[in-house]
């Protein structure tokens, strides 16, 4: 037993619904109330799967435009890739391995301005100093963002290095590199038309927002390095952070309509940085107030929250894929009697073509599929246990 407990490895999601708990741990009284209202208005449930499961602004975009009209919808679900990545992330990468190179606490040597960014050499102090309102420097650089928000995944830079959990605790309890770190926030939301109002993490529209927004509307690589930004502040002890942000380009995309090519990266990806279920919930709720067509709302509680049946169709949430009909008393009591003691699963891995299409590079094949076959028992406890403890 302790040979198979000790080679275990946490069985990664297959499906949306799976990485999703946003709304699974939901007791807030408000809850039933809000789709009361939201059913009275005449918002439908039923969505149509999509050909495509990528989010506008992210990797391989091709989502077309939505009407009004839901008979002519394209067929629209959420990104199984958006919805795996952000699910690990929330989870501290439960499969997570040592990085590539020896822990020599690179990361934060930088943020301490004891060593260069690699491969151009520059130091964080000259990028804090001199390059605050070089918006085109900003812009067309594409290797110092990794060194600015480090993560504990690699990049597109590979000279950069991947954050590690000792690491990440030296960093919290180093004031200069925070000090640093806040800074180099400060000056991403500069470029971006936002401005820092406080150690809170408030952020507001900047003076020259007009013309930044003008710009990050149509210069959609940002929404990768923003989901970037997002993650670094929760793995660097920000978390508290991340929701005024994610508030304010919620507003500015669904509301103000400043920044409508945003949207489904906000809510795709950005809303799901957040590792409280209930901090998700919140911006949702905010979200599905202002989105149109509002029957196109992918993100909201499942089906099964809003009409209490089962197999029932898809609606809000739901990956697009119908429900199979009730099995029948008899027959579902002879199933699970002779339910056998092993699961196995797998789920395709993404296809790297798809990142290729994004401009992406050093992508040299598909990631290889993943299965495994784990005792049921033992699988239930081990995953029972690891959510108690983080449930996310």
């Amino acid at each position: 037993m302790g040979n198979l407990l000790g080679s275990w490895r946490f069985k990664e999601p297959s499906t949306v619904e799976e990485c999703d708990s946003t709304w699974g741990s939901d007791s807030e009284s408000d809850e039933l109330l809000l789709l009361a209202a939201e059913d009275d208005s005449g918002i439908s449930d039923s969505v149509s799967p999509p050909e495509s499961d990528r989010a506008p602004g992210e990797p391989g975009d091709s989502s077309p435009q939505l009407t009004d009209s839901p008979e002519s919808l394209p067929k629209m679900k959420r990104s199984f890739y958006a919805a795996r990545d952000l699910y690990k992330y929330r989870h501290s990468y439960p499969n997570y391995k040592r990085s590539r190179q020896p822990n020599e606490y690179r990361n934060l040597r930088f943020y301490l301005n004891k060593i260069p960014l690699v491969p151009d050499g520059i130091f964080v102090e000259e990028i804090l100093s001199k390059w605050r309102g070089d918006y085109d420097k900003l812009e067309h650089n594409h290797t110092y963002i990794q060194w600015l928000f480090p993560l504990r995944e690699q990049g597109l830079n590979f000279y950069a290095y991947e954050l590690t959990q000792d690491e990440i605790k030296e960093f919290q309890s180093t004031r200069e590199a925070k000090r640093r770190f806040l800074a180099a926030y400060s000056l991403m939301l500069d470029f971006y038309g936002i401005k820092l109002l406080d150690k809170s993490g408030n952020v507001a529209r900047a003076p020259n927002w007009q013309e930044r927004f003008q710009h990050l509307n149509e210069s959609q690589h940002n929404y990768l390095r923003i989901t970037r930004i997002l993650k670094s502040l929760g793995e660097l002890g920000y978390e508290a952070f991340k929701a005024p942000l994610v508030r304010l380009f919620l507003e500015e995309s669904l509301f103000h309509n400043t920044l409508p090519n945003m949207q489904h990266s906000v809510l795709e990806y950005y809303v799901y940085t957040m590792r409280l279920p209930a901090t998700r919930r919140r911006l949702l709720r905010y979200a599905r107030q202002h989105y149109r067509p509002a029957h196109a709302f992918l993100w909201g509680p499942p089906p099964k929250r809003r009409g209490g049946g089962v197999g029932v169709g898809t609606g809000a949430g739901s990956s697009g894929i119908r429900a199979p009909a009730p099995t029948p008393e008899p027959q579902r009591r002879e199933q699970e009697s002779n339910t056998s003691p092993i699961i196995v699963s797998s789920h395709d891995t993404v296809m790297c073509q798809d990142l290729v299409r994004a401009g992406l590079k050093g992508c040299t094949g598909s990631m290889a599929r993943v299965e495994g076959g784990l005792m049921l028992g033992g699988a239930r406890g081990l995953r029972s246990e690891y959510n108690e403890v983080v449930p996310l």
